[in-house]
């Protein structure tokens, strides 16, 4: 199965205060999603000098990430997606592919095509050599508002991360990314805010931001490495 994404996304930092107060005022209008709290895992495919990532921290108009990710601690018969992430200034298209673990394994070796996604997937790969390089999870909560299921907000926290160990199988244990009670939101909406969500907002001034977290990772491994 193959699906693409097309909508805005804004990030936001929050504190666990922060977090507190937004989660009493969002009960009303939003409701948990299919995958409700959920530990999300990913494996980021990069260059072996991580050109993507390096070139998306210089904020180009255009930037691409390429990642394997499941929606819990997946066996070899679970359902994994493989996606490319692509921002265009403001607007975030995404395409992906699912497919049992152990299937999506055959299909990152063999390259067989049967959809056109798959062959952009491919393209991508062959055309930056990519390899997988850091492998990230997180905790989260995801919620659609109750009249409008397109427009979605997620909360992540404890961000982990590792370089090791680069299967989605092995478990979500890795090194902390950010400081404990740090909270990562992220709107994902096709058009504007609704009004309510605009107000709440305002009301207890929480403004966006620009983070990647994989931006913060590769710049997190950097600096180990300097201190090694």
């Amino acid at each position: 199965m193959q699906t693409v994404f097309n909508r805005i996304e804004k990030k936001y930092l929050l504190n666990q205060k922060e977090y507190d107060l937004l989660q009493k005022k969002l009960e009303s209008h939003m409701t948990p999603d299919q995958y409700g709290k959920s530990i999300i895992c990913n494996i980021y495919f990069d260059t072996k000098n991580f050109d993507l990532i390096k070139r998306s921290i210089e904020k180009p108009i255009y930037k691409e990430k390429v990642r394997l990710r499941s929606y819990s601690i997946p066996n070899l018969n679970s359902t994994v997606f493989l996606e490319i992430k692509k921002k265009y200034k403001k607007t975030v298209n995404k395409r992906r592919i699912n497919l049992p673990l152990n299937k999506m394994y055959q299909f990152l070796k063999n390259q067989t095509i049967h959809s056109q996604i798959e062959k952009e997937i491919i393209y991508t790969f062959k055309l930056y050599h990519l390899q997988p390089m850091v492998f990230i999870a997180y905790n989260r909560s995801a919620f659609f508002e109750n009249e409008n299921p397109d427009f979605r907000i997620t909360f992540d926290t404890n961000i982990r991360y590792r370089t090791n160990d680069l299967k989605l199988e092995l478990g979500d244990e890795g090194k902390l990314l950010l400081e404990p009670a740090t909270y990562i939101m992220e709107v994902k909406a096709n058009f504007g805010y609704p009004l309510w969500f605009s107000n709440i907002l305002s009301e207890l001034h929480i403004y966006p931001t620009t983070f990647s977290k994989y931006g913060k990772v590769y710049q997190a491994i950097r600096k180990e490495e300097i201190y090694v």
